[in-house]
């Protein structure tokens, strides 16, 4: 069993309901051409430096990973967390989303928590 969690790079406007809007148009394949967002490059490279998504370490025992790599794409990065996943990861996986301005989609039960800085009514 896994844990999912979506970092998304939308504007500093769009409400919660456009992040989900954007999710669901991943799940159906639908991917924007375009370049990686800086914000979540950063991201991404700061998450693996600390837990690698690619060679024997993500699938090593003590991988936050259930499935890895991760799905990369030019706005988001989907992460399958273990169910068992220590909770420094999900601290930092919230104080990266939070130092770069990125939203936080929970695919549990759909939450969206954006950085402390923003606050939007769903």
């Amino acid at each position: 069993m896994s844990f999912d969690l979506v970092v998304w790079a939308m504007n500093k406007t769009d409400p919660p309901y456009a992040v989900r809007d954007a999710n669901a148009r991943c799940a159906r394949g639908e991917h924007p051409q375009r370049p990686a967002d800086p914000r979540v490059v950063a991201f991404y490279d700061a998450l693996t430096s600390n837990y690698p998504d690619r060679g024997p370490r993500a699938s090593a025992p003590g991988s936050p990973w259930a499935h890895a790599p991760l799905h990369a794409a030019a706005d988001h990065i989907e992460m399958r967390l273990d169910e068992n996943c220590p909770d420094v990861v999900l601290e930092t996986i919230e104080r990266l989303a939070a130092e770069l301005n990125l939203d936080l989609l929970d695919l549990q039960d759909g939450t969206v928590y954006p950085p402390p800085t923003r606050s939007f009514a769903s």
